[in-house]
């Protein structure tokens, strides 16, 4: 049935069908009834699928990948859809509009989608205030005060059954040298309301981003973060995003800052700016233009990152795992590999609504 649906979807431009499709499903959801029979439809409830991850409780181990809900404005219409986690953003202390449009193409030979965001999103103190507002809603007593706020929330790891992250990165206008500020702002103003954190130094869409994979750029943003969480009185998660073309030298310096500094965990991975073995006509991804690769072509090298790590650190580095992952043939590779939660983005596309039932019920 949702093939169907994909073929007339897919006659439209990516990013309007985004919001229309994602606005459309929070509609039917406003109805009582009908979010019901969508929750029975999509939502899988196999007890045996909890996973405790970095002192967390997820229902299930499929989550969706940041970039979706950028702004946290579908909250409620994921969690219909049965997905154990969302993680929100990428999140910047500023407003932002992103990149010129189009900006969001899809190449259906493939499997994959090409992405020129350039991190669009509504601010952090807006996003702040829209998860605040969405815990009150889903049965949290919260009284006004924001101060009154952050204590009871951060007192709480969820009430509500889904786990939130917070994907941080800085505004393209933030110079590399002051993007440690951009960093702090994020996750101070987001830490009462998310469940866990991942900086995101991968994107390949914001000008000079990816220079801050180098360890010491790296090192003065996490150690930054760290140390603040550590002041906390509810200290969360944080995990470092990675891409997927980072050399094996260049991997091996993320996984010894990781150790030294006692990092949380690591995403791996991001989209890549690699266009190598596509099906898709040279000249029809030359015209789509710059941006980051995601889904089926970025699967086999995010398997063998997920392997490396795990291997080279023996697992004692928590991996979620990001890249490919369509079925749950495609989930129990990332499994094996080392992975112990899976986030899916593109497979959401392709596969539609019942991704998440399906990779569960075949986990």
């Amino acid at each position: 049935m949702y093939k169907i649906i994909r073929e007339c979807l897919f006659l439209f431009d990516p990013e309007k069908v985004h919001y229309f499709s994602m606005n459309s499903l929070r509609l039917l959801c406003k109805i009582p009834l009908v979010k019901e029979i969508i929750c029975r439809l999509f939502s899988s409830q196999n007890p045996v699928l909890q996973k405790e991850f970095l002192g967390i409780s997820f229902k299930n181990p499929v989550g969706l990948g940041a970039g979706f809900d950028k702004n946290a404005q579908y909250l409620n219409e994921l969690e219909a859809l049965g997905f154990g986690f969302v993680e929100i953003g990428t999140v910047t202390p500023k407003p932002q509009a992103g990149n010129d449009k189009p900006r969001l193409f899809r190449l259906p030979k493939d499997k994959a989608l090409i992405n020129r965001m350039g991190f669009n999103n509504d601010g952090v103190e807006v996003v702040a205030e829209r998860l605040r507002q969405w815990s009150v809603v889903n049965g949290q007593s919260l009284m006004k005060e924001p101060a009154a706020v952050d204590a009871q929330l951060s007192g709480s790891k969820q009430q509500s059954r889904l786990v939130i992250g917070g994907n941080i990165g800085k505004n393209k206008i933030t110079p590399n040298e002051d993007a440690w500020k951009d960093y702090e702002i994020c996750f101070t103003t987001l830490h009462p309301y998310v469940d866990y954190f991942v900086v995101n130094v991968s994107s390949p869409n914001t000008p000079g981003l990816r220079e801050l994979q180098e360890k010491e750029s790296l090192r003065k943003i996490l150690t930054n973060l760290q140390q603040l969480n550590a002041e906390t009185i509810d200290p969360k998660p944080v995990l470092l995003k990675i891409a997927p073309d980072l050399t094996t030298p260049q991997i091996d310096d993320v996984i010894n800052l990781a150790m030294e500094i006692k990092l949380d965990g690591l995403v791996a991975a991001n989209t890549t700016i690699s266009r190598d073995d596509l099906v898709t006509p040279a000249d029809e991804v030359k015209k789509m233009g710059a941006g980051g690769l995601s889904g089926l072509p970025v699967q086999k090298r995010s398997t063998a990152m997920i392997e490396y790590i795990h291997q080279k650190t023996n697992g004692q580095i928590p991996i979620m795992a990001s890249g490919g992952i369509f079925t749950a043939a495609d989930a129990k590779e990332k499994l094996r590999a080392g992975a112990s939660l899976l986030q899916v983005w593109t497979g959401f596309v392709y596969e539609g609504p019942a991704i998440v039932k399906n990779i569960c019920k075949g986990l």
